[in-house]
């Protein structure tokens, strides 16, 4: 859901945004969801303590710098060639990273509930088809909403990322 919510936002902020770019952004959301599990799979419980440490923190600071950064840019008014948000390779992969690195803890844990490699693989790919297909169909819900908010959707957008690295935060701190 933090991945949907992502693309939503992307989808708000690019003012000219076609099926290519949803499919990319619904690819890079998926690729990670898929991955991050599969290497905690492998990483077994040896470093499980390690990175439950830490998930919560990297995705606060790398979902809180592209937020902030939109919301900076939304005030100042700035745009990127006149096509909304600086969505870039290198912000899209931080996004994936960010939403997804959770994930790599919950694969620790799959490593004591699969026994079968085969099994988490299986897994692994149902949950990179489904972040995959509501990732992308965020993007146009997100793409309608940022129509709709025109000058204010970037903005809007880095509350967004901003309020997803805090729930992710709170929820870590707080609930676990």
């Amino acid at each position: 859901m933090d991945a949907f919510a992502v693309a939503v936002t992307n989808g708000m902020t690019k003012k000219n945004i076609g099926i290519g770019m949803a499919a990319g952004i619904g690819l890079c959301f998926g690729l990670f969801q898929g991955l991050m599990p599969s290497a905690g799979f492998a990483l077994g419980s040896t470093f499980s303590s390690y990175i439950q440490a830490f998930d919560h923190v990297i995705a606060l600071l790398l979902l809180g710098f592209i937020g902030g950064r939109m919301v900076y840019d939304g005030i100042k008014g700035e745009k990127d060639s006149q096509d909304g948000s600086r969505l870039t390779l290198g912000v899209l992969i931080a996004q994936g990273v960010a939403t997804s690195i959770d994930a790599l803890a919950v694969g620790v844990s799959f490593a004591a509930v699969f026994k079968s490699p085969m099994t988490m693989l299986a897994a692994a790919g149902i949950i990179a088809g489904l972040t995959f297909s509501l990732s992308f169909i965020g993007v146009y819900i997100g793409k309608k909403s940022g129509d709709f908010l025109n000058s204010k959707a970037q903005i809007v957008g880095g509350l967004i990322l901003i309020g997803i690295g805090v729930k992710i935060f709170v929820e870590h701190v707080f609930f676990q």
